[in-house]
Formats: C-alpha cells, structure tokens, sequence
C-alpha cells in the first residue's frame, strides 16, 4: 500500500490558500442531499479560511462514491487544494474486503461533517406499506441505493436480513435525485434517506402532503417527535426477536451515521493546514451567516469536527473476526 509521508508547508498554511482554488469533490450525481449539502457549504466554507481560497464543487459519481474516496486517497495531491465528500458507510467496503476499495479509512484527513445522519425508510403507499406486509409478500419491493457504502443500502439490507422483509436492493443510482425520479416513475418502490431531508426537502416534503409515501422505520435510538409513529431499527428488532450478533452487526452498519456528511483530504497532509481545515470549517459551523441560510432551508447543523471523526474512524474499524465474517455473508447476498 502507498505510504504518506508528512509534508511541511514551505510557507504559513495560513498564507498558503490565498488566491488558490480548492476541489471539492463530491462522490454522487447533482441533485441528491449530498450534492446540496457541498454546494450549500463550499461558499460559506471559503469565506472562513484564512486567504478565501475559491471552492469549487464537481461531481465525480460512481460505486456508492468509492471512485471519489480512491481518487482522493490515491490521486489527489496532500496539498488542502483537493477535498471530498463520501458516503458515510464506505468504511464497511473496507471492512469486508471489497476489491475496489483503495484506501484506507482511518487515513483520511477528516476535515468535519455539518450534520449526522439517522435514516428513514419511506414506500409509495401503492406498494406493500407496512413492516407485517412486506414479511408475508410474495414478490419483493425494490428499493433504491447508490451503493453498498450507505445507509441507504444498509437500512433496507438490515431490514431484509434481521426482519425478514421481503426487499430486493437495486444499486447504481447516481444520488437521490435520481432515485426520486425513480419511485416517481415507478422503477423503484421505496428508498431509504435521511430523516431531515424527508422532512424538509423536496420532493419528499410534497409527497407526504399528497399522500404518495408514506415513512416504516427509522435508524436512530430513539423516536422523533416529528415521526412519532414510525418505529426504531432497534424497537423491531426487538419485537421480532433479532439475534445478538445480528444486532451487533447493525451496531457497526448504522454507526455510519455519526459521520453524517463527512468532509476529508487526502492522507499525509500537514498538520498545520490540517487545522486550519477543521477550524475553517467548525468557525463555519457557528457563522451566523451560514446558520441563516441553514435555517432558511429548514436544514438543522449537529456538526461533528474532524477531531471526532478521526477517532471514530479508528474505533470503527476494529471489530472482532465474527462480526467481519457475518458483514460478508450478508453483503455477499
């Protein structure tokens, strides 16, 4: 594997991203809640770095965003210029041996995340509508993903393997644009998605109003005052008398959704433009000018910095032989 050496900075990091342009790239296709969310920050972010480097956002989809976290950990230079936003559960690709993954996950730079993520799995109200409905179908639903790096995977794939719901994963799409369009079209029965953009983004915001979807069960803890009748991962699997190591296995999947939106860098940067990566963005996270415009998009920011997300990366990354080999029986289905 490539090694990283440490790069000093030949002058300030502080001084160095002035009248620079910086990459962003974001791992899905334009139109999805990941794509919103770089285009969103990338401004406010720009203007909270010392020297206001221009950020420019560009789309590398594919491979549930693993062509972009390769690209990054393999291509793009260790310099702060090139910066990227994946999905936030590519670490499991990495934990069952997938063969196109090419990085490292610990070994990222981790600049910051503005949100975390719990996902809701949402159905058009024409299909199978309940979790007692789609245990005694004969015909699975299918639902959407870009990938097997995800929550949007891992939510519906846990749903089948612990519950027994009856779903059939179709994989490739290139964000969550393209897969509302999707269920609007009838290709697709249900998705799962983040519980703030089901709430407070369209199109789903209008289809709730019209009737067209309707919520089964979320990955959080515990229950939403703003979803009250939509059950946890963790009350289901209760209720139907999930095993433990299959429970433990959920830990490790929906443990993804600390990252939330996880903003990163190549391996080996220098620690000094490192933090002034994470300063930049957590003095963004507080700006009321980004806060503003957050809240007029009704988007709430439960940020997470860099810090905590390295940690948790490592901590991630270390499981025991059993948990490792029931992850790959389950995504080798």
């Amino acid at each position: 594997m490539r090694t990283f050496p440490v790069r000093l900075p030949h002058a300030s990091s502080h001084e160095f991203f002035k009248g620079k342009t910086v990459r962003l790239l974001i791992g899905t296709s334009v139109g999805g809640a990941m794509d919103d969310w770089g285009r969103f920050i990338a401004p406010h972010l720009s203007r909270n770095i010392s020297g206001a480097p221009d950020i420019v956002a560009q789309n590398m989809p594919g491979a549930g965003t693993q062509i972009a976290a390769n690209h990054i950990y393999s291509i793009a230079k260790p310099d702060g210029l090139t910066l990227g936003l994946v999905n936030p559960g590519i670490y499991v690709d990495q934990l069952v041996g997938g063969k196109e993954v090419r990085f490292d996950w610990p070994k990222f730079s981790f600049i910051g995340s503005p949100e975390q993520l719990d996902q809701v799995l949402f159905i058009r109200t024409d299909a199978p509508k309940t979790i007692e409905d789609l245990r005694k179908v004969t015909e699975p639903v299918r639902c959407g993903a870009t990938g097997r790096s995800g929550l949007a995977y891992f939510l519906p794939k846990l749903l089948e393997e612990a519950l027994g719901l009856k779903i059939n994963m179709v994989v490739g799409y290139g964000g969550g644009g393209d897969m509302n369009l999707a269920m609007e079209k009838g290709e697709l029965h249900c998705r799962a998605g983040t519980v703030s953009a089901y709430l407070g983004r369209e199109p789903t915001r209008t289809w709730i109003k019209k009737g067209f979807v309707v919520a089964l069960v979320h990955s959080g803890a515990k229950r939403y005052s703003t979803l009250p009748d939509v059950p946890t991962f963790y009350e289901l699997a209760e209720k139907y008398n999930t095993p433990d190591s299959m429970k433990r296995v959920a830990k490790v999947l929906l443990s993804s959704g600390v990252f939330g939106r996880p903003f990163i860098g190549p391996p080996g940067m220098a620690a000094e433009r490192v933090k002034v990566l994470r300063d930049a963005f957590s003095k963004t996270m507080k700006d009321p000018e980004f806060l503003a415009a957050a809240k007029k998009r009704k988007w709430d920011i439960e940020a997470t910095s860099g810090e905590e997300l390295e940690a948790t990366a490592k901590e991630v990354m270390v499981q025991p032989p059993e948990v490792i080999e029931r992850l790959k029986k389950l995504f080798r289905k």
